[in-house]
């Protein structure tokens, strides 16, 4: 009697379930596409302060029936390459191997050594000059001859392209096993990068050139870079359409597809919007020539990061309107974040003392310790294996070929901390904390400088802002998932943007174990989703 009590009862409630409306976790099992945007430089407070004062926004829209991360990071260091990578591949740079867009690499050799020969060891630069340019108008493809050069496999000196320096897989590339269509814009050539090492992770990859060497660069504008923005926005809504980014016939919506953003980046950074007048359609008086930035340390936009911020959510909530009218809006999971914030937002804490190597050289034995000396010839090395510094709001530091130790070196700069503004310095044991050992690691950097926040190792005038270090300004971005299906969640709980990448794939129904940074990092699913 009593196992026909239990059965009763189990059969009463599977009716009663089947009774009851669909429930959100089931709803959500229908994701059949996924959106990715990246808002560069969007904090989780700029996502706070517009859904507040912009109730009917698109972001508002999206965040009603979504999971909003108020305590996102990126996985430090936060530069555009990384900050994409963590979103797609759900690694940082122990597994994907790519800090910066201008990096270096120890097994490299400079474009022009076409036979490899002699000592490896250069600079490895994907960003905008390694463009084919036309009367200084990017063609929007890679120039080849740009290109740092590599031994292959076979011993072969060829050119090492973004998606072949990737060490990882990506959500695409798991995608295209499965079969599906994939697309992404972006804003260099260079993001050849989300293709995978195999180089056919995107079926419709769209970028734009928005910096032009020796032309028009687009990020002089807010405006303009709206502009650039835009021609990425209607690529996104064509592919949601099924068409191509240009608008010819397709294979059908992607499954997944997305883009970035810029002009919230712009907007923070300027100091003064068009302050060359080389964008012609910027004729807002309220905006033109106007600082640009934040007006205190409460994230208060100025006129020129406002309209960034506007012009960007118009176009979510036109891409919401075209997956409505598409009738995809409900199977679609629609992430919004960012690649990385920028800092530092207090306008009262900036500080832009020169380059990093600079102030060294500039130290009362910057001309004589072996440490400074290092430094200084690191910074100043053309090309060959004599190192390299990449720095703005941080400074990575490659060593090779100079005569001298990572310790000494780390031991230098914490002595001289003071002027050089330095809040730490990763070298040595503390950095194999967090990344892999430079003595085996090709790519890893010997020391990393984290500055007193605000600082950039820059004297720009045209910039106030900057990316790519480990503040809280830096790491601290918006992130929300949603769908129609979603109830309205806020979660303070720290999380990693590197856990978008598997959260996408498990949205699917494929197992996130499929991303081979995953594997090596142990990334979890985002918490909280449905």
């Amino acid at each position: 009697m009593t196992d026909r009590r239990v059965l009763s009862a189990l059969l009463a409630a599977v009716v009663v379930a089947c009774l009851l409306p669909t429930t959100a976790a089931a709803q959500a099992g229908n994701i059949k596409h996924v959106l990715l945007i990246s808002v560069d430089g969007m904090h989780a407070l700029d996502v706070a302060n517009y859904v507040d004062k912009n109730p009917g926004s698109a972001l508002a829209e999206l965040s009603s029936h979504g999971v909003t991360y108020t305590n996102a990071r990126t996985p430090a260091n936060s530069d555009s390459f990384p900050g994409l990578l963590a979103l797609v591949t759900g690694g940082s740079p122990i597994s994907h191997g790519l800090f910066y867009d201008v990096s270096y690499d120890r097994t490299v050799f400079d474009p022009t050594n076409v036979t490899c020969s002699g000592p490896a060891g250069n600079m490895m630069v994907f960003d905008e000059s390694i463009d084919l340019y036309v009367n200084n108008i990017s063609q929007n493809v890679i120039d080849p001859t740009k290109l740092p050069r590599v031994r292959d496999r076979y011993g072969n000196c060829v050119a090492l392209y973004p998606h072949s320096a990737l060490r990882t897989n990506t959500i695409f590339e798991v995608a295209k096993s499965k079969g599906w269509h994939t697309a992404w814009a972006d804003k260099h050539p260079a993001y050849d990068l989300v293709n995978g090492p195999s180089g056919k992770g995107v079926d419709d990859l769209y970028t734009p050139e928005i910096t032009n060497v020796g032309g028009l660069d687009n990020t002089h504008s807010v405006v303009c870079t709206a502009g650039n923005d835009n021609l990425k926005v209607q690529a996104v809504i064509n592919e949601i359409h099924g068409l191509t980014h240009d608008g010819k016939p397709g294979p059908g919506t992607p499954v997944i597809f997305g883009m970035n953003f810029q002009a919230v980046s712009v907007g923070q950074k300027l100091v003064k919007d068009n302050y060359d007048n080389s964008c012609v359609s910027d004729t807002n008086p309220a905006i033109n020539q106007q600082p640009g930035g934040y007006v205190d340390g409460s994230g208060t936009p100025s006129a020129v990061l406002a309209y960034g911020l506007q012009q960007t959510d118009a176009a979510l909530g036109s891409m919401i309107a075209a997956l409505k009218a598409q009738g995809l809006y409900n199977s679609t999971l629609f992430i919004v974040s960012a690649k990385h914030g920028q800092s530092p937002i207090n306008p009262a804490k900036i500080n832009k003392p020169g380059h990093f190597a600079d102030l060294v050289a500039a130290l009362p034995d910057g001309n004589s310790n072996p440490a400074a000396i290092a430094i200084v010839n690191a910074f100043n090395c053309p090309t060959g294996p004599c190192g390299a510094i990449s720095d703005d709001d941080v400074a990575l530091i490659w060593l090779q070929g100079q005569n001298v130790s990572n310790q000494q070196v780390t031991d230098y700069l914490n002595t001289n901390a003071v002027p050089l503004f330095i809040d730490e310095v990763m070298g040595s044991a503390e950095l194999l904390l967090k990344f892999n050992d430079p003595a085996t690691d090709s790519r890893t950097p010997d020391i990393i400088v984290e500055p007193t926040y605000g600082t950039t190792y820059t004297k720009s005038s045209a910039k106030n802002m900057e990316h790519g270090g480990f503040s809280y300004g830096d790491t601290n971005v918006g992130l929300l998932v949603s769908n129609p299906a979603f109830k309205s969640s806020v979660l303070k709980t720290p999380v990693s943007t590197s856990q978008v990448a598997p959260s996408i794939l498990h949205a699917l129904g494929v197992s996130p174990s499929a991303l081979k940074s995953l594997q090596a990092e142990k990334t979890a699913v985002l918490p909280a989703l449905p």
